[in-house]
């Protein structure tokens, strides 16, 4: 089951990659729908942007943003950082990560999907960034060295993983003593079964998928993690919520 589900992400992402690529739009709406799902009514896209930000990166990677929030804009992001963007999709926040850590910095954006990855180079070429690294794999196994970034940020994306332990695992391992993540995703109220999860919306939609607040904190304290942080953001159905997540690795 979890490796149909992953590839039915795949393919979700990747005919919405196809067709902002040929300028058709991402096949639904974005603006209004859960990752390019079918949850209508709950905020997800580029209005979490900034016009400032929207106006420092390309149009394409601006309407490639099938988020739930602004991962960048919480992630207090330094000159000279090095960063990790998971799900990376058109790399709006790739992009707009690497204007802020500056040229001595570097960002790397990870995605699954080939036509995504496409996408997020054309946008990078465009924007004439030149410190991003687009990298092909799992969030559930990043191919990256332990220890060898100082931020994890990620948009709505480790809830349409089938292994979320196993992300939160290397999240912890790549993750330099002292680095930190920010990161925006949608998050459950305790009080919700993994069956009324369900109800209330699909697995590529972001809603089925998603962990509760407990189960965030206690996973990325499991991974190693401290300074557990879940602050609700934004309700995108009846107990689920768009969310800020936020932990440090110990020093």
């Amino acid at each position: 089951m979890s490796t149909d589900l992953r590839d039915e992400v795949r393919d979700r992402y990747a005919e919405a990659a196809r067709g902002l690529a040929a300028g058709t739009g991402c096949g639904c709406d974005c603006e209004s729908t859960g990752c390019c799902g079918d949850d209508a009514g709950a905020p997800f896209g580029k209005g979490f942007y900034e016009t400032g930000d929207r106006s420092d990166v390309p149009d394409g990677a601006v309407e490639a943003s099938l988020g739930c929030g602004n991962p960048v804009a919480v992630a207090e992001l330094r000159e000279g950082e090095t960063v990790l963007d998971l799900g990376s999709g058109g790399g709006i926040d790739v992009l707009l990560s690497a204007r802020r850590v500056g040229p001595a910095g570097t960002v790397y954006g990870l995605d699954m999907t080939d036509e995504m990855l496409e996408l997020a180079r054309r946008n990078a070429e465009v924007a004439r960034v030149h410190n991003v690294h687009f990298l092909k794999g799992l969030i559930e196994d990043i191919p990256l060295p332990e220890a060898s970034v100082d931020v994890v940020i990620s948009n709505c994306v480790v809830n349409l993983s089938t292994d979320k332990p196993a992300v939160l695992r290397e999240i912890a391992r790549v993750l330099r003593p002292g680095g930190r993540l920010g990161i925006s995703d949608v998050v459950a109220e305790d009080r919700l079964r993994e069956d009324e999860r369900a109800q209330r919306g699909s697995f590529v939609g972001c809603i089925a998928g998603a962990l509760s607040e407990s189960e965030y904190r206690s996973g990325l304290e499991s991974a190693g993690l401290s300074g557990v942080e879940v602050q609700f953001t934004h309700r995108v159905a009846d107990g689920m919520h768009g969310a800020i997540v936020r932990a440090r690795k110990p020093s």
